[in-house]
């Protein structure tokens, strides 16, 4: 049923079976160390990662990790990957909370709005919703804070209906 095209009404009355042929489908390769990735065509995306030598190096700190990565030619962490073509696979995407002793990660739907990822948060910010303040993530990278953003016009003012992006850092205000 995954191959199948349906109407998004048809879809929304399947999914309330849980059939597991209309599930999104990732396989994951584990592999012992120094076995070559698994070269095989599939219908769906797959991954390969060697659990055991990842698990060491995410014991490890940077600096150690960079060295030990590139000493067994590991460009990126198969975990990182794995977790990249989830996102893709579920249609998700993260959106920044930042305050002043916490930074928080939220995952919304692709295409989700300003109120939706609001209510992602908290309900209540989103039956009060008023604005946003948005700013992108390299945006706030680049330019070292959100003081600097502001002031160079990085910090946006978003509506209702503005549509969350990957990495964004929001700021919801709301009136209850």
């Amino acid at each position: 049923l995954r191959k199948i095209a349906l109407s998004h009404e048809e879809s929304r009355e399947l999914a309330s079976f849980g059939l597991l042929t209309r599930k999104p489908l990732l396989t994951v390769f584990n592999l012992g160390e120094g076995q070559k990735p698994i070269e095989v065509s599939l219908d769906h995306p797959s991954v390969s990662l060697m659990g055991k030598l990842e698990m060491e190096i995410a014991q490890l700190g940077p600096d150690d990790a960079a060295v030990f990565m590139q000493e067994y030619g590991i460009q990126e962490l198969g975990l990182s990957r794995m977790i990249r073509l989830s996102y893709d696979l579920l249609q998700l995407q993260s959106f920044f909370t930042v305050g002043e002793d916490e930074v928080r990660a939220w995952t919304v739907d692709r295409g989700a709005t300003a109120v939706e990822a609001a209510g992602a948060i908290h309900t209540d910010l989103q039956h009060g919703f008023v604005r946003a303040e948005v700013v992108a993530y390299d945006d706030l990278l680049e330019l070292g804070g959100m003081t600097e953003a502001k002031s160079r016009g990085k910090l946006r003012l978003e509506g209702k209906e503005y549509v969350v992006k990957d990495g964004d850092i929001v700021h919801v205000r709301f009136n209850l």
